[in-house]
């Protein structure tokens, strides 16, 4: 054997036993077709997990693929906002996408930030995992829109994070402005908790909380809150209305034009970073909270009995009017499927 076989044939094997080691199949080895492609996610810089989320799937895709398959990563508001950057999703202008489906292109969407969903860590991480009755929901609709649905990014329960004043109840929420992010049903979830729900988008929210256009901010995961308006806020009640979670998207035709191999590259990606996600997302949830309250922003847990007088309203006024959007079928699997109450 010459020096240069014997150097091609461990190479190879090096590179086997590196597939071997991460999980991957040799097979994703198979095609040589160059690709590039652009992933962004909707809110997030480089530091946050989300932007830490894509830039974690371009570095695998590329190292899996050997370099043939590089991915242009783009961080909030790089190249547009929410809307913006999921119709380009839709266009095929974006390839790949970290955010919320936006309900505008089809209000059946609005399941999964249905209120008071889940009640709890297990039952969520259940309902919204790969396996989870959500994503059989879903996995249709995305398709119809022309979307390839790849995973969640699960973040924790939403609360309500305002300057001044709080409202752990129906009756002190009235007059409390709250920015609620514009998809069905949350500024509807506001409402029906008792407050003023003002749609706006995230780049927004700063400005809006600093000049009083709204109180405070609504339906996000206490990290985005201390990590962005600190300053601003002085309370986050964690009425824990909503699961928090983002989606991995990909733009159908483009799923479509890959090979085999090419798809599983990808969706491996993927799938390592949701799984350290779900792994993690608690753990994550439960230090934001305690370096917020570190930093002095008061953290509030409302009782059982407002929990349960919230969850009723709630469910009463937005489950009954998210029917006519999201239909009988999906409805009959939220009742079917939803946490039950303590």
């Amino acid at each position: 054997m010459t020096l240069k076989n014997a150097m091609t044939v461990n190479s190879t094997l090096v590179a086997v036993s590196l597939i071997a080691a991460a999980g991957f199949s040799a097979s994703t080895w198979a095609s040589e077709k160059e690709l590039d492609f652009t992933i962004a996610t909707e809110s997030g810089d480089r530091e946050s997990p989300q932007g830490q989320a894509v830039k974690r799937i371009s570095d695998i895709v590329e190292e899996e693929s050997d370099g043939r398959i590089s991915m242009n990563v783009f961080y909030q508001d790089e190249i547009g906002g929410p809307q913006e950057l999921f119709d380009q999703l839709v266009r095929g202008n974006i390839d790949l996408f970290l955010g919320w489906p936006q309900t505008s292109y089809d209000e059946r969407l609005g399941v999964l930030t249905l209120p008071y969903l889940t009640l709890g860590w297990d039952d969520a991480l259940e309902t919204y995992g790969q396996d989870g009755w959500i994503t059989e929901v879903i996995d249709p609709i995305l398709s119809d829109i022309g979307l390839k649905y790849l995973g969640p990014f699960p973040e924790g329960f939403g609360g309500i994070a305002t300057a001044d004043t709080y409202a752990t109840n129906y009756e002190d929420a009235q007059g409390i402005k709250l920015r609620s992010q514009p998809i069905f049903p949350l500024p509807q979830t506001i409402q029906a908790m008792g407050f003023q729900a003002v749609p706006i988008d995230w780049s927004e929210v700063y400005t809006s909380i600093q000049t009083g256009v709204v109180d405070g901010d609504s339906s996000n995961v206490i990290y985005w809150d201390y990590t962005y308006f600190n300053e601003l806020l002085d309370y986050f009640v964690h009425s824990k209305h909503n699961f928090s979670f983002y989606t991995f998207l990909m733009n159908q035709g483009a799923w479509k034009a890959l090979d085999e191999e090419d798809r599983k590259i990808i969706s491996d990606a993927v799938e390592v970073v949701v799984n350290e996600q779900f792994e993690n997302a608690q753990a994550e949830d439960e230090k934001w909270i305690k370096k917020a309250q570190e930093d002095g922003m008061e953290y509030i847990e409302p009782s059982d009995a407002e929990m349960k007088a919230w969850i009723e309203r709630v469910r009463k006024s937005v489950w009954v009017e998210a029917e006519e959007s999201l239909g009988e079928d999906i409805m009959k699997s939220v009742r079917e499927n939803a946490s039950k109450p303590q």
